[in-house]
């Protein structure tokens, strides 16, 4: 049961020598991954991931997750052979097939319909696994059945969220998937992997360490659309959200590891130092 992976996604660049000092820092917390996520405005991912592997000698680095509309696959699967090359073997590939349709705008590319990105998703996949000889392992992640059932086939690991479109609101306004909106989920995608071992991560959205963590979850929901109907003590209890004492979490993290098979966690970078003392009581 000592088989937990833990990752961090870095989302801040602000130079060189902070970048690697960064890196550096999450490896001697413990952490297993570092990974990029794939929005304009954050890190462009492919030479950050480099950046990150040459300041470090352990982790793994990764994507979390690229927007896979974004590349011409063939180009891509050049981009991931140097990457992979680069970084001495220790890069995972993370695919999504795209939700924020403003980045898209902004990037002036077609924002096409669910089915049509996710068939580009496919098609990613089938080139990255055509064109490398030696595949690093794939991260699939998403909640819809179609993208579901692409990492059921041919993920090393599958990325779950637990977010989805809140309705009546804007492409790109989310809401948080309940436990049993998530079992299903995992479910869905566990009936289609059948005995294939793909491991489970989760996206944790947010983590809070207090004793009464309470006060800091109402100041984070003041950005949450309150018709969505959410309060503290429903986000204290939340798949997504890690909050309490460093004890308290750790429980939760293995109740989520019993319920749902989650071993891979990762967090996001602005709670990078506050989840790091939960590690080591996991690997206890």
């Amino acid at each position: 049961m000592n088989d937990y992976r833990f990752g961090v996604s870095l989302r801040f660049l602000t130079g060189r020598d902070d970048w690697a000092a960064k890196c550096r820092r999450a490896e001697e917390l413990g952490y297993d991954t570092i990974t990029i996520p794939d929005h304009l405005g954050m890190p462009a991912p492919f030479p950050a991931l480099v950046a990150a592997a040459q300041a470090t000698e352990r982790v793994r680095v990764g994507h979390m997750v690229l927007n896979a509309p974004f590349y011409n696959p063939v180009l891509l699967a050049r981009e991931v052979a140097s990457t992979a090359l680069l970084t001495a073997g220790r890069l995972d590939v993370g695919l999504g097939s795209g939700h924020m349709k403003s980045e898209f705008d902004d990037a002036g590319l077609p924002f096409a319909p669910p089915a049509e990105r996710i068939k580009h998703l496919a098609r990613t996949i089938e080139v990255l696994r055509d064109r490398l000889d030696d595949a690093p392992p794939l991260l699939i992640a998403g909640n819809s059945d179609g993208v579901l059932r692409l990492a059921a086939e041919h993920a090393d690991i599958v990325g779950f969220a637990g977010l989805k479109h809140a309705r009546g609101y804007p492409l790109g306004t989310f809401d948080l998937a309940s436990a049993a909106e998530l079992d299903d989920r995992v479910g869905f995608f566990r009936e289609r992997a059948g005995d294939r071992q793909v491991q489970h991560n989760m996206l944790i959205q947010n983590v809070v360490v207090a004793d009464d963590p309470v006060p800091a979850l109402e100041e984070w929901l003041a950005g949450v659309p309150s018709e969505l109907g959410w309060s503290a003590a429903r986000l204290v209890d939340a798949p997504q959200m890690l909050a309490g004492t460093p004890e308290q979490i750790a429980a939760k993290i293995r109740a989520m590891r019993e319920r749902y098979g989650f071993t891979y966690f990762t967090v996001f970078e602005m709670a990078m130092e506050e989840f790091a003392p939960v590690i080591p009581l996991l690997r206890a």
